[in-house]
Parts: C-alpha cells; structure tokens; sequence
C-alpha cells in the first residue's frame, strides 16, 4: 500500500443509507458533534453517489416517529472525545476492505471538509442530462381549475375564527380532521366565494359543501386525510374534486433538503400530507450530510399542496413543478455533480494543481466507499459472507450477538440480553425503537422460531436483506481490483475485460493498442459473468474458496440470494472538474451561494484576497455508483475511514 503522510487532517464521516443494518452511525456523528461544539473543526469526506439496487427504503417502518428516535439517541450518547475514539478502535480501515492504491503521484495534502452542510452541495443529473436545480416556486396553473385572482371578498367572506381554525387544520395543529363553515346565505355565489377563500388562503386544503340538518355547510379538510380516503365514491356520489383529465397524474418537483436522506425527506412529506410514502418516486437516494437537490414524483398530488409545504418544514424547500404522465424509476439519473469546499487546505498552489489536473485527467480507482461495509467491529460484508455459506446460525449470531465499538445504548442491552437469554421476546423489551435490522430479526425469531432462522431473516425487507450480499460482492471486488492495479499498473493488458455494448469480452494480444484503463472493467462474482484471464482471474477462485464459496456455482437455494454478477469500471474520470483556491478569514462563512440563497438573493460574502486561511473549492460529477469518497480521497490522499478519521479529529482536539 502507497503511504502518505496524513498530517492533522479532519475529515467528515461517511454517513449512507448502505448502512441499514449498523444502526449506531447516528449516534457516532452525535458523539462528534457534541465532542466539537465550540470548535472550528470539521469531520472529513462523505459520499452521497452511491446508487441503491432498488434498495434501502423499506426499513423504516411508522410504529415509532423520528422524534421518538431522535429523543432516544440524544439521550443516549456521552460525549468524551477520547472515549469515543478508544471505542472506534474496533472499527474497519480502508485497508480491511481493499482499499489500498492511488494512481495519481502528487504528494497528500491536509484539507478539512467543514461540518457545515453548506460545504458539500449535491445536484441530480436526470437521463437527459440536466442538472436539478431549485430556481423556481411558482405553481403551475391548469387549464380545467382556473380561478380567478381572488377579489376582495375572498379576504372578508371568512371570519377571524373562522381562519384561526383554517390554519390550525392546515398545520395539522386540531385534532379535528375537517372544519364546517356555515354558509348564512345560502346561494351559489356565496358558496363559490366560500370555496375560493378557502384554497386561495388555505392552498393546503380541499373543499366541499354538505348539507347538515338543513343548512348548507362549507367543508374544509386535507384532500388526503383519513376520512377523504375511507369514504368509497361511486358514480352517483362522484368526488367533488376529481382530477382534471388535461393533468399529468403525476406532479414532479425539485426537492432541496439540509439534513436528511431522502427516504426520511419523503416520510416527512407523506406525514404532512398524509399519504403513504409509496406514491412517492425518485431516480436516486441521497445521503443525509449534505445539501441535495433532486427530482421526487408524487402520484395526484397538487403541486398547490406540496408549494403550502414550504410554510410548514424546516430543512426543506420544493419547486420547480410540473405535471407528467410517468413516475420516476430508481437509476434513471445519469448521475450526480457534486460542489465540494475542502478548507484550512495544506497543499501548495503546485500540489493542488498536480492533485486537480491528475483527478480530472486520470481520474481514481473506483472503489466502493467504507460506508458500504459498516462502521462497527461485525461488517455487512461478513454478514453477506455467511449468507452465501448458507449458514444462517452465524448470520443470526453476527447480527445480534454484542460487538465492540460505538452502538446506542439500547442495542448494546438488546444483545447483552441475546447473549445471555437467547429470548427473542426478551432481547425485542430492550430495543424501545424497532425499525432496525436487529428489531426486524427479533420480531421474524418471535413469529417462527429459532429453528427456521430463514423465514425469520426473510422479515427484513429484501432490499435490506440483499444490502448484506452485495456488500460481499463489493468487498471482493475491493480487493481484486487493488490487486490487479498492484500486478498490471494503470494500462490495459490481455486478459482484461472490456464491454461491447452489455457483453463483456476479453482483450486480445492483438487488441491491446486499442484500449486503455478506463475501458477496463473487473467483475463481481457471480454466475452469470466471466473473469480476467491473467493472474487476477485466479485470484478471484483462491478468494473465493477461502471464503468457503465456489467460483463455479453462485447460485443459491434461495432464489434472492442468487448473485448474477456484474462489470463496474476500474477507473471514473469525473466529468466537469473545476476548480479554484480561495482566501478566507471567518470558518463560519459561506463560500459559495446554495439554490436556496440565490432565490432568496443572498450575496455571497466579500472574501478577503489575504486572508490567514486557504479553501479548495471543487466541482465534479459522477455517475451513479460511484463514491465521492474516493475521488476527494485521490485528491487528499487520506484514508476515508471513521477509525482513522476520529484518531485524528482527536488528536487534533487536544
């Protein structure tokens, strides 16, 4: 492995929803928090590409709210820096996963990639290749729902009351699920004049007039409240506001989030609109420590309702709407453009410029991120492992058993109460939140005990399920795609694979003028693809079969746990790389304008030309897949894990 000296750098924790399974991330990015309030200091790099196998999603279930678990964790965390980092010695190194080359020859350099959000900006590239963008809150208008600018009336027809009880419902404040509002003079203009008061001030809520015990009555409610959605429509009792048959059934919008990965954004929305999660469609996840913009497909709802949001959430900001035909697909984008400040920068104008030029040039070795393998002593890949063997005792014991390292509380009681009973009720008492791996586990050994551990496993959610093989999958190719830079270097040699279109083939001798490494492509194992035929082939079999898994038959008794395979690039070449040096004298201060602030028309603040501190401020884009990570890792040439980064962050605190 190429050594670099590190010096006194802090880099950001990777923090991705590939992590499903190690529910103590949280709790770690807390401790660090907490152990730097008051500091200047920032934590290291954090990836947001990754691109899920239609995964990740479905974890999160609706008996326990966030803020339930944001109570829980809050209260659970000490906050002693020293500790902490004594504890995430137990965690993995780069090293441990394969990570171990670079292909550029600068020399590393210090850099600190800032806590504050606004320093790692993530913008969508959808299939067509624009960029997503936030620029825009104006509400489409149709053609078939045409009202008019509201008149005067509009703003005196309702009384004080009246509104009070209006916002109350519209902010979900009254426990009340509709508000009736008598109509004293019962004609069809007033009652229009009624219903247009409502939606013009209220954009949040539906309308529609009942008769009650003789009197004509203005119902206000949430189009998608419980009632609405209970209450069967026939053809003689059609609903008063169906949907206009010129609409698009789907409304798309630009989603700006601080703060929260997306399927958390989208439970958010769901709860305030109330709706289910599941009408909701993306192209792509997006990590939570970050800012992100991205496109979100909701089925029938106005882009009206979802605009009245912006009043009602913090962190959050939806835009730019349009109506379509279609929903989005999860991997149609075409990938990510990522603005990246790295700040208090080491490195000299020549070495900055020789790590720019390099990464722009060249590109990095593609590897998966360390937020693919989890952050605790027992890695996802080892859990995948133990699936493939079809040893499905070892995958409950890696799951539930205790494990060294940084863990909530409540999960290292739950598996001192495993250890010690092996009561699945017993250890399920200990776990106040559910929604985990481990709770999800407990519950499917509750059902059907622990002599058919398979159909307990089965419980989780088969996106989480499979996160755990195709970990294993990304831990080999790690390891094989170093090997095989160490054994060949950075050309193309007979033997490698390059794709024809989706066939893979192998580089002839004759050929091998023709191509050069960023054609390459190096497998995950599978039944359905084929290897190197050089050394690196073989090296595929011999780790495999220490791992006690036949190269030959990746097939698996159970139809889910079947690994086709796949081709992934050796080497990215980011597209659009910019990138320039600033001055600065404030940690604090932004340097460079979000989405966000150029609609709210916040200038950018006046940066001294001298100032005592350097940042380098960078633009890339990605495709899906690929992990930040390791190209800012090429840049620094840091090791991207938590242990190492906390070693530093503190060392760097003392």
């Amino acid at each position: 492995m190429e050594t670099v000296e590190m010096n006194s750098v802090s880099l950001k924790r990777p923090h991705s929803e590939d992590d499903v399974a190690n529910t103590d991330e949280i709790k770690i990015q807390k401790i660090l928090e907490k152990s730097k309030s008051g500091n200047d200091s920032g934590q290291g790099i954090e990836t947001v590409t990754e691109q899920p196998e239609d995964m990740k999603n479905e974890i999160i279930s609706n008996e326990e709210s966030e803020e339930q678990e944001e109570e829980l964790e809050d209260s659970d965390e000490d906050g002693d820096p020293e500790s902490f980092a004594d504890m995430m010695k137990h965690g993995l190194t780069e090293s441990d996963v394969g990570i171990t080359k670079f292909v550029s020859s600068h020399k590393g350099f210090s850099g600190i990639l800032k806590e504050r959000y606004s320093d790692f900006v993530v913008h969508e590239i959808g299939k067509d290749g624009r960029v997503s963008h936030l620029d825009d809150f104006s509400v489409p208008v149709d053609d078939e729902v045409n009202f008019e600018d509201p008149s005067e009336e509009t703003f005196t027809v309702l009384s004080d009351e009246d509104k009070q009880r209006l916002e109350e419902l519209q902010l979900f404040k009254n426990k009340e699920a509709s508000v009736a509002i008598e109509v004293i003079e019962d004609t069809k203009e007033k009652r229009t004049v009624i219903h247009q008061a409502v939606k013009s001030l209220f954009p949040g809520l539906e309308t529609k007039t009942e008769d009650r015990d003789g009197k004509k009555y203005i119902i206000a409610y949430h189009a998608a409240g419980k009632k609405a959605l209970a209450k069967v429509r026939t053809a003689t009792d059609p609903r008063k506001h169906s949907w206009p048959k010129s609409r698009g059934s789907y409304c798309h919008f630009v989603l700006y989030k601080e703060n929260k990965d997306t399927m958390d954004a989208i439970n958010v929305l769901s709860k305030f609109l109330r709706v289910k999660p599941n009408i909701f469609s993306y192209m792509g996840t997006k990590d939570k420590r970050a800012i992100t913009v991205q496109e979100i497909a909701v089925l029938r709802i106005t882009a009206q309702r979802l605009a009245h949001l912006n009043k009602c959430l913090m962190n959050f900001k939806l835009g730019n709407f349009s109506y379509k035909n279609h929903p989005l697909k999860l991997g149609e984008l075409q990938g990510n453009h990522f603005t990246v400040v790295l700040r208090n920068i080491t490195g000299t104008d020549d070495q900055i410029e020789q790590a720019m030029h390099s990464l722009r040039e060249i590109g990095f070795i593609n590897y998966y991120g360390m937020q693919r393998f989890g952050t605790t002593a027992v890695p996802t890949y080892q859990i995948g492992r133990a699936i493939l063997q079809n040893n499905w005792n070892e995958v409950m014991d890696l799951i539930l058993k205790p494990r060294p390292g940084a863990e909530k509380g409540y999960l290292v009681k739950c598996r001192e109460e495993w250890a010690k009973t092996k009561d699945p009720a017993a250890a399920l008492k200990k776990l106040p939140v559910k929604r985990c791996v481990e709770g999800q586990l407990l519950r499917g050994l509750l059902k059907y005990g622990m002599k058919n551990i398979i159909s307990a496993f089965g419980i989780i959610p088969r996106n989480n399920r499979l996160m755990y093989i195709h970990s294993y999958q990304s831990y080999v190719w790690n390891n094989m795609v170093s090997k095989r830079i160490e054994e060949y270097g950075l050309r193309a040699v007979p033997g490698d694979l390059i794709l024809k279109g989706a066939t893979a083939v192998h580089i002839e001798e004759g050929d091998v003028d023709k191509y050069t490494i960023h054609d390459v492509v190096m497998p995950l194992p599978g039944f359905d693809i084929i290897y190197p035929k050089h050394k690196i082939g073989e090296a595929y079999k011999d780790m495999l079969i220490a791992d006690n898994l036949d190269i030959n038959n990746m097939r698996h008794k159970i139809r889910d746990y079947s690994l086709s395979g796949a081709y992934r690039k050796i080497i990215i070449r980011p597209q659009n790389v910019s990138w320039e040096v600033v001055a600065y004298d404030d940690p604090k201060i932004p340097l460079f304008t979000t989405d966000l602030d150029k609609l709210e028309g916040k200038p950018l603040p006046v940066l001294p030309p001298d100032g005592k501190f350097r940042a380098l401020k960078m633009e890339f884009s990605l495709p899906p897949s690929t992990y930040a990570t390791m190209a800012i890792r090429e840049v620094l040439k840091m090791d991207t894990s938590i242990k190492n980064q906390t070693q530093l962050n503190t060392t760097w605190l003392r």
